[in-house]
């Protein structure tokens, strides 16, 4: 029995166009529809600048097609997309027969890290238009490192700079002593040449003079680490593979479609102090004034939550004490709220009407709570008998923080975290000072609960009492724990995460720097976003929403 045969090599063939190498439905024609549609110099794509006896550089669009189909199939390194574009059949239908270099590639990337994160933006707004998910909807932020291109063997402390110098001192010494020795010899015959051993001692305090450089430099920066192959990177504690150098990146993720919809590079060893910035990064990107969010306990900081929520985002924070509730104090400012103030969507209505104790519309059906507690009775901080701590109006226990001039400070954070009837109109933690012979302070009280301790009969506050508690009132914000929304959110966030490290390969970065980093990174959520739509939608509903987006966009242009 015979087998089947293909065509003979020889045989001469009628010739055909490269529309006749890709199939109708192939998804790299979604591809091509798209980046055709994007205005190349609006979003910072320049074409090359020849020589003036050079030729004409390659079309942006090219460059910008081979990344999305290189990262949609999992090819980073631009030697690999050059050898593709000469044996890839769709690369070639893709780029029309040509073959750039791998230098061209790669600068390409380098050179355009701003106008690859606007074409990133652009396609979210795509995603948007395709009802791919909703800008009201629920979004889950997450942080994950990615490795830098910096051994750890390049990361420099001052604990390490310290402890590499004085291993050189011990060197230098030891050198030192042996080149004494062969200089006292009286032999010729028995005497070595001291040239190697002198250069030796040269290369030593070339590296320790660095060394010293080096702490002088983090001295005045004020930075803790210096990684010498890309400085912007840091050494970071992953949660598999220990301490490594890498960056800190931050996605924003829809609860519905798992799409990522915006993401940051950062160099923050941990997740503090991310959350306002990158929620108002978000805003901008989706172009919605309020928005919800869903973190984990890295982010939780009372300060960060507050600053979301007078800015319009609602950040449901994951608790990192075992609390019931988040409690944050604002000041009380009187003001009638109509009901168009509280139905806008403005950062200054919506502040308005938080200062007022009133809840706005867009954070209704949520576990905010608001509350106007007036002022109340007055309590009192009672100082026990061996010093060591106070007991506060409600009964809870301070211990002593510090020593100020003759008397001391008492203090208890966790205290005050869970505290809802308030002994100060700051946001921040109560710290008491007590002097040498003070037994007890007055505190006036913020909440209808009556106090566990009050002052003694007879007792009479001091005059900086009066004149410091001036505030009639303040509103207490109440955000309740949600755990099943926290078990939501780890669902939501990290599918994005191990689909682009580990299906896609990008679990360590090629470019240097938090700039090149952001485009690199933004080409990989790209390509995921991209597979995420293909398999949300038909080929046909793709092709005619980019018609009608395409239109669209060129009419507000227009």
């Amino acid at each position: 029995m015979g087998y089947i045969k293909g065509m003979d090599r020889s045989q001469l063939m009628l010739p055909t166009s490269l529309e006749d190498w890709v199939s109708e439905d192939n998804p790299i024609r979604i591809m091509d529809a798209f980046v055709d549609l994007l205005d190349m110099k609006e979003l910072g794509f320049e074409s090359d600048k020849p020589a003036v006896t050079g030729r004409p550089g390659y079309d942006p669009r090219m460059l910008r097609k081979l990344y999305l189909y290189g990262y949609f199939f999992s090819i980073r390194s631009s030697r690999r997309l050059m050898r593709e574009c000469g044996r890839n059949m769709e690369l070639v239908f893709l780029l029309n027969g040509l073959r750039p270099d791998f230098r061209t590639i790669a600068d390409f990337r380098k050179e355009h890290s701003k106008a690859i994160r606007n074409a990133f933006v652009e396609f979210t707004r795509f995603c948007a238009f395709l009802e791919l998910y909703d800008p009201a909807e629920t979004i889950a932020i997450d942080g994950s490192k990615f490795r830098a291109v910096n051994a750890n063997k390049k990361m420099y402390n001052p604990e390490i700079l310290t402890k590499k110098c004085q291993r050189i001192e011990g060197k230098l010494e030891r050198y030192l002593q042996e080149l004494q020795q062969s200089d006292e010899e009286e032999a010729a015959e028995a005497s070595s040449d001291p040239r190697p051993m002198q250069e030796k001692i040269e290369t030593l305090k070339a590296r320790k003079e660095q060394y010293e450089s080096w702490k002088e430099e983090l001295v005045q920066s004020g930075e803790t680490q210096k990684l010498t192959t890309d400085p912007q990177a840091r050494m970071m504690h992953t949660t598999k593979d220990g301490y490594h150098c890498c960056y800190n990146v931050q996605t924003a993720v829809s609860a519905e479609s798992k799409l990522v919809v915006d993401y940051q590079v950062t160099n923050h060893i941990n997740d503090q102090g991310i959350l306002h910035d990158f929620s108002e990064q978000i805003k901008e990107t989706v172009q919605t004034p309020v928005l919800r969010t869903i973190a984990d306990k890295g982010y939780d900081c009372q300060e960060e939550v507050l600053r979301c929520l007078l800015d319009g985002t609602l950040a449901d924070v994951g608790f990192k004490d075992e609390e019931k509730e988040h409690l944050i104090t604002i000041s009380y400012q009187e003001e009638t709220i109509t009901e168009q103030k509280r139905k806008s969507r403005k950062k200054e209505d919506i502040q308005a009407c938080l200062h007022a104790g009133v809840l706005p519309v867009c954070y209704e059906a949520s576990n905010l709570q608001i509350e106007i507690h007036p002022q109340g009775e007055i309590g009192a901080f009672v100082r026990g008998e061996d010093k060591s701590y106070v007991t506060c109006p409600m009964g809870k226990r301070l211990n002593k923080t510090r020593n100020k001039n003759e008397g001391m400070v008492y203090a208890c954070r966790p205290a005050c975290r869970q505290c809802s009837n308030r002994c100060t109109a700051s946001p921040n933690y109560r710290q008491v000072y007590f002097g040498p012979n003070t037994s007890c302070v007055a505190a006036r009280m913020y909440g209808e609960e009556k106090a566990v301790q009050v002052p003694p009969e007879g007792f009479v506050p001091n005059n900086s009492f009066f004149r410091k508690n001036e505030i009639e009132a303040v509103v207490l914000l109440r955000m309740a724990h949600d755990p099943q929304k926290q078990r939501e959110r780890l669902c939501i966030s990290e599918h994005p995460f191990g689909t682009v490290k580990w299906h896609m390969g990008a679990h360590y970065v090629l470019c240097k720097g938090i700039e090149k980093t952001t485009a690199e990174l933004g080409l990989s959520f790209l390509a995921y976003n991209f597979k995420r739509m293909l398999n949300s939608r038909s080929f046909e509903e793709i092709m005619e929403a980019l018609r009608e987006y395409g239109s669209s966009f060129f009419e507000k242009r227009a």
